[in-house]
């Protein structure tokens, strides 16, 4: 007979290890799947010094290693494998990896959000080291410096205006000759004395020997490149909620993102979510983590309920 879990939880950022450590308590015995590429989006962050709990700060990948042990350390299983097919639709639910079928009562989905990126040279080379998609996270870091900001939407506008309160000065690059960000965005941004918006304009380098030191900027309208010296890049382009693998399973928003009926229950029965494949607002690891713990206490209420 296959063995029927109580609990599956798909990702290992924050969201899932948390809900790992939740469920693990709780004595659910619950396996994760982790991904070949585990850990979340912090595993590519240096420093994190918004997390409660370290003062001092802590390296995105010191602080997801830390939360697999604990994780584990309550009898919570870790495998590092990619999720490639759900199945929802009977009582029993249904997760392929590795071309294996793995039975559960519950579902927590937990496999964040990639933030989406330019693919031009230096890119790569320099995240961490002045190349960044969260400002919230990094502003900080940037004191006195001349950083740019990607991007034409809310985000953009957002993140502009909130490293202005560190920063000495912010260029604002964007493709076009308008944003599509909110009117009251835009003006905010526009009107702030830090901020110069440079249009109709594309990076098409990261330049730097040990961090950033500047960008090539193209102008699509006149057809010039230049050089400008920066010490920080924010990519604020968006970013792709990781549920491809989900496919009709479950409902979605337009974007992609799970949807929720209530709290951190989906569309399906029995079926959980949390962190940043379905919160698109805030996007940080303590959200992230705070979410978790609450889909894993609303699986176990679910368990109890059904008397399983």
């Amino acid at each position: 007979m296959e063995t029927i879990r109580k609990s599956i939880i798909i990702g290992s950022g924050p969201a899932g290890l948390t809900a790992a450590i939740y469920n693990a308590r709780a004595n659910l015995q619950p396996l994760v799947f982790a991904g070949l590429n585990f850990g979340g989006q912090l595993m590519t962050t240096t420093d994190v010094e918004n997390y409660p709990g370290f003062p001092e700060g802590i390296k995105g990948p010191e602080l997801m290693q830390l939360m697999m042990k604990q994780a584990q350390r309550f009898g919570a299983e870790i495998w590092y494998e990619n999720v490639q097919k759900v199945d929802f639709t009977g009582n029993i639910k249904k997760v392929y990896a590795n071309n294996e079928e793995y039975q559960t009562h519950t579902v927590i989905i937990a496999t964040g959000a990639s933030a989406r990126t330019l693919g031009v040279p230096g890119e790569d080379k320099f995240f961490g080291k002045g190349v960044s998609t969260c400002a919230t996270c990094d502003g900080a870091f940037f004191k006195e410096k001349v950083v740019i900001v990607v991007g034409g939407g809310d985000t953009a506008m957002e993140d502009s205006t909130f490293l202005t309160r560190f920063v000495s000065k912010v260029y604002v690059v964007h493709r076009r000759e308008e944003f599509r960000a909110s009117k009251i965005m835009q003006d905010r941004a526009i009107n702030n004395a830090k901020i110069t918006v440079l249009w109709n304009s594309e990076v098409k380098e990261i330049l730097g020997a040990e961090k950033v030191t500047g960008v090539k900027i193209y102008n699509n309208k006149d057809n010039k490149e230049s050089e400008l010296q920066v010490a920080g890049v924010f990519l604020a382009v968006g970013h792709n909620p990781n549920t491809a693998y989900l496919g009709n399973a479950i409902e979605l928003d337009e974007k992609g993102y799970v949807k929720v009926t209530e709290k951190t229950k989906t569309s399906v029965d029995g079926v959980f979510v949390a962190g940043d494949v379905h919160d698109f607002h805030y996007m940080q690891a303590v959200t992230a983590a705070g979410m978790g713990c609450m889909a894993a206490i609303e699986s176990e209420r679910w368990l109890e309920a059904k008397n399983l």
